[in-house]
Order: structure tokens, then sequence, then C-alpha cells
């Protein structure tokens, strides 16, 4: 979880009560450093206060909203109407007013929690290839029946292919759909993480049968 918040005793009340619930946070208290935590840690859920010392929270909405659909629950002192539609038009998932109550609050994050993982069906939780078998429900993934340890970056790159077979997946968006827009032209990362990837799935890595690289321009994921 990412809170955004410049208030430290609200930030510690939020990541106090989240955290008991078993979620790990991470917290910043402007638009800028959000967007750099939002980019590289790719958090599952995102609070968010509109009035932050470096700009609007609206306008990191809409940044975000450019290259990822994670849930954002708005927490802001602005109780008026107008605010509420221009936060969710802009792309917020929830919006409560300060001050609140912590039930409210978790209440609200177990119900776009619910909604996010509600996105992959069970039809589309288990893909099978070769020997190998990705749980995206359970975010496990086996090859010959031992689990494979991927770590995030790989395992959002998997997933990412994954879910546009055949198609082949350009470096730039890769890129920005896994470490963020500030970093589309780092294809170096891409380049050791992709190795990395195929050293655990491919039989053999050097002549990869599902992960495809596609000259100078990206990836693909074959299911043959």
């Amino acid at each position: 979880m990412l809170i955004v918040e410049d208030e430290r005793e609200i930030r510690r009340f939020v990541r106090i009560a989240l955290e008991a619930e078993a979620f790990s946070c991470v917290e910043v208290d402007s638009v800028s450093r959000a967007l750099i935590e939002a980019g590289t840690r790719r958090p599952e859920l995102i609070v968010l206060d509109l009035g932050l010392p470096d700009g609007d929270g609206i306008d990191f909405i809409r940044e975000l909203r450019q290259w990822s659909r994670t849930p954002v629950i708005v927490l802001s002192a602005r109780a008026n109407e107008r605010d509420k539609v221009d936060a969710l038009d802009a792309g917020a998932d929830d919006y409560l007013v300060k001050p609140f109550g912590v039930g409210e609050l978790l209440a609200r994050v177990r119900a776009q929690m619910r909604r996010a993982g509600a996105t992959t069906t069970q039809s589309d939780a288990v893909t099978t290839f070769g020997n190998v078998v990705v749980d995206r429900v359970r975010r496990v993934v086996t090859r010959g029946g031992d689990n494979v340890h991927l770590t995030p970056i790989e395992y959002r790159l998997l997933t990412l292919l994954m879910s546009q077979p055949d198609r082949v997946l350009t470096h730039r968006h890769l890129l920005r759909e896994v470490w963020g827009p500030s970093h589309v032209d780092d294809s170096h990362y891409l380049r050791v993480h992709m190795g990395n990837l195929r050293k655990k799935i491919e039989d053999e890595p050097s002549r990869p049968r599902w992960l495809k690289s596609e000259a100078g321009v990206g990836y693909r994921f074959v299911p043959q």
C-alpha cells in the first residue's frame, strides 16, 4: 500500500490501521515522490490526500491513470460535492472525507481489494504452458511441480506478457508498465530482468520457447 499524505499524524494513523490488517505500507508526503513510488513499487492500492505541498492530488490521479489502474482511495478534508466529482472523474475509485473512522477506511480498502481481485476470473486465473503453471490468484508459479521463486518485477513481467498472448509488447510499453513512465528509455533494466526470468522459466534460456524476443522491438509470450 502507498500512503500519500503530508500530515505526519494522519499518515501514521492510516499506516497503523493498514498494518494491523497485514498490509505492507510505504509513506510519502508529496506528488513527486508518490509518482516515483507508484512507478517503482507498483502498490496494490493507494491512499491519497488531495492537498499536497507540491501539487494537487487530482493531478497525481490523472498522471497515474495514464499508465496504471491501481485502486486509489482519496482521503480529503474537501467535503464539497464538486471536489468529490472531480476526483472520481479523474480516476479515483473511492472518496472518504476527513475526519474518518478506521472501520470505514478498512471496509473501503477491503472493497477495493475485492474489486481488483475480481478482475482475474477463475477461468483465466491459472495458465499452463509446457511444465510451467502460473496461478495468478495465489501468485504462485511452478515448474515441473516445483515452486519457482520470481521477484516482484519478474512476476509482473511474466503476467503482463501472458495477459496478451502472441502479441508483441514493445520495450517502452513494458518499461512503462513495470517501472513507470520515468524509465521508458532504461532498456537495460528490461534485458537483465528478462534474462533472469528466462533462466527460471525456459528449458533453454538461450533459445526461448515461451518468452520470445522481437529484435529491436520488444517481447511476446507464445503459449504453444
